[in-house]
């Protein structure tokens, strides 16, 4: 009995201990623990530059049924690399007053002498930015941030539109100690969520008052991975969609968006809809020209390119204007949504069949075709429907664009266009099913002293060609001559010249003299890796472990063929064998064929892919693949003195 006692009362101890020393979840505006100012390091991600303590939500509606969403955010600064987080934005729908920020507070909290020592931010320091005709931002610094800080921040968002239900995000590119999100909707209105949880709820709960509490604790970070789509994407979250209105004593009223009411409420928008008439300046030669010419083609590129060349882009994506398309045109300067509808408005005006679309960017996010609405989207495009199986998408606000390819940062996602006068809105999923090619041929001279030297003609179609013409114009000659070299301080570049730089419907070449000093050689020896000059020189793929799906955009193919000439003497002592080498869903093909015949080497490398997304579950195959490919990629090839 007295053992059975001690025993109880020892465990009643332990936990009366654990009790006082866990951490809080949360805690009020301005209290802390002094066990997280001295904290060194995330218990459970260790060498994380920051941590977020808590993040906690409070979603009501007020008397007037706007929704109210109560912010209270707490982080850990660890090091010099964490803070930047210290830096903070917050967006909201406030250009109209249909959302508007209230109440914000922020302080930086240091451990001074044992004890907190409190900065709050001063509110001269607050600063609010307008981006574009609906959507506002709030930005604002910390003061006195260094290792070991502790930064928190409180606001309120209020929202008149009952259908914008802010979604909830548990997880970030820092981990998370605790993350917590309380909601408390009117019996008359329901909403759908859409929840993507891959850990179990820490808190999971309905509370008296009707509200429900979920939360998830030692949630870990979204890692900046190679080829990954948006954070937001990849995160655990809670999305919500206003369905029904259920008004007392009243029928059910249907209140759940669809594309059709999308549409009609953006086709009637000032800054959307009712601009896209508009006349511009000068837009009679235009259209002239455009209608002189007898093929659809042409018509598009010319207009396409004409406001290409025309218009510079702010740099701000937008589905929406914010000065008129008239005015845009007058300064030649607009943001994508300008731009581009600008593009809209003249094809229509050339009697090409032309539709607003509205799209998301890579970094906005994909869109999801089951939730009806704009907020999804951040920027504008014009939809050309060519026939039953081909459409264009143009953006202008890129320089490098090409008018008969979707945008890069476009794909795998879904727009929205709209057909006003035929009443048809509908998503469209944008991709592209055709291989994107690199073709590199290169021509070297090996001398017996251990020298290289040759020449090399790379060929870049679609988005290579957009990304090497961009990487050019914008980086100049010599920085893109050190993007070729590639840290390699043996490779030297003499010469460098284009062919079809500005022709955008024709592969951008690119062709080099180079000389490269063989370095490992001696007096009986030659080593060299035939891979050089290519766009398949390293490995992004290192890491053992994957947390998000890899999205390429596209799919790709690869051409690498080589000729050595031997220097007189030198006979092939190790020659890496012809290989292929497949995927497991034979998603991937890599052919290596090598040669040797009078004196000259022939090597010849083929990657094709044949996906553009893989799934982060099959990566333990995908790495495993792209490491061999990598070796075999980069074997040397052993000359030996006869």
């Amino acid at each position: 009995m007295h053992k059975l006692y001690f025993i109880t009362l020892l465990c009643a101890i332990i936990l009366s201990v654990k009790a006082q020393t866990a951490s809080p979840t949360t805690q009020p505006f301005g209290k802390i623990d002094i066990a997280d100012l001295e904290l060194k390091d995330c218990d459970f991600e260790k060498g994380a530059n920051a941590e977020v303590l808590f993040n906690k939500s409070n979603v009501y509606f007020n008397a007037n049924y706007d929704i109210v969403n109560e912010i209270h955010k707490r982080v850990k600064i660890f090091n010099d690399n964490g803070k930047g987080y210290a830096n903070i934005r917050i967006t909201y729908y406030g250009s109209d007053r249909s959302e508007y920020l209230s109440g914000l507070q922020a302080e930086t909290i240091n451990l001074v002498n044992g004890s907190p020592e409190i900065v709050k931010v001063d509110k001269k320091q607050i600063f609010n930015e307008t981006i574009d005709r609906s959507q506002s931002a709030t930005v604002f610094s910390f003061p006195n941030v260094k290792p070991g800080s502790v930064i928190e921040y409180k606001y309120s968002v209020v929202s008149k539109n009952i259908g914008n239900f802010p979604d909830w995000y548990f997880q970030t590119s820092i981990p998370t100690r605790y993350s917590e999100l309380t909601t408390n909707t009117p019996d008359v209105l329901y909403y759908k969520n859409l929840e993507s949880i891959h850990q179990p709820y820490a808190v999971n709960k309905e509370n008296r008052d009707g509200s429900v509490t979920k939360a998830l604790a030692n949630v870990p970070s979204i890692p900046d991975e190679p080829f990954m789509s948006s954070l937001e994407d990849n995160c655990q979250r809670i999305l919500f969609q206003l369905m029904t209105i259920r008004p007392f004593g009243g029928r059910i009223i249907s209140f759940s968006d669809t594309w059709q009411k999308v549409g009609e409420t953006l086709m009637e928008s000032t800054s959307f809809g009712l601009q896209l008439n508009h006349k511009i300046a000068g837009e009679e030669a235009l259209i002239a020209k455009a209608k002189s010419m007898a093929n659809t083609d042409d018509k598009i590129a010319y207009i396409f390119n004409e406001v290409k060349s025309a218009m510079k882009w702010t740099g701000v994506y937008s589905k929406y204007c914010d000065d008129g398309i008239s005015k845009a045109w007058d300064k030649k300067i607009g943001n994508s949504g300008e731009i581009n509808m600008i593009v809209y408005h003249l094809l229509k005006k050339s009697g090409i069949s032309v539709y607003p679309m509205i799209t998301s960017t890579r970094k906005n996010g994909r869109v999801n075709p089951a939730y009806p609405n704009y907020y999804q989207f951040n920027s504008t495009a014009a939809y050309v429907p060519v026939d039953s199986t081909r459409f264009y998408v143009l953006d202008a606000s890129n320089k490098y664009n090409i008018y008969n390819q979707i945008p890069a940062n476009l794909l795998n996602s879904f727009g929205f266009y709209m057909d006003k006068d035929k009443k048809e809105y509908s998503t469209v999923f944008l991709q592209n099913t055709q291989p994107v090619r690199q073709v590199v041929m290169i021509d070297g001279a090996i001398a017996a002293t251990g020298k290289m030297t040759g020449a090399a003609q790379v060929s870049n179609f679609g988005y290579n060609r957009v990304n090497e013409a961009g990487r050019y114009k914008t980086d100049g000659e010599k920085k893109f001559i050190d993007y070729l070299i590639n840290n390699d301080n043996n490779l030297k570049i003499s010469s460098l010249n284009f062919e079809g730089m500005e022709t955008d419907t024709l592969p951008l070449t690119h062709k080099v003299a180079f000389e490269l000093e063989l370095t490992g050689s001696d007096d009986n020896y030659i080593y060299f890796n035939p891979n050089m000059l290519s766009g398949v020189k390293t490995n992004p793929f290192l890491s053992e472990s994957r947390f998000t799906d890899i999205d390429f955009g596209y799919r790709s193919n690869y051409a690498i063929i080589c000729n050595f000439k031997m220097p007189a003497g030198y006979k092939v002592d190790a020659l890496p064998a012809s290989i292929n080498l497949t995927m497991p869903d034979k998603s991937i093909v890599f052919r290596r064929m090598t040669a040797e015949q009078n004196g000259v080497i022939v090597v010849r490398f083929v990657i094709d892919q044949k996906q553009s997304i893989y799934f982060k579950e099959n990566y333990e195959d995908f790495h495993a693949f792209f490491k061999k490919m990598y070796e075999m990629l980069n074997e040397q090839i052993v000359l030996k003195k006869a």
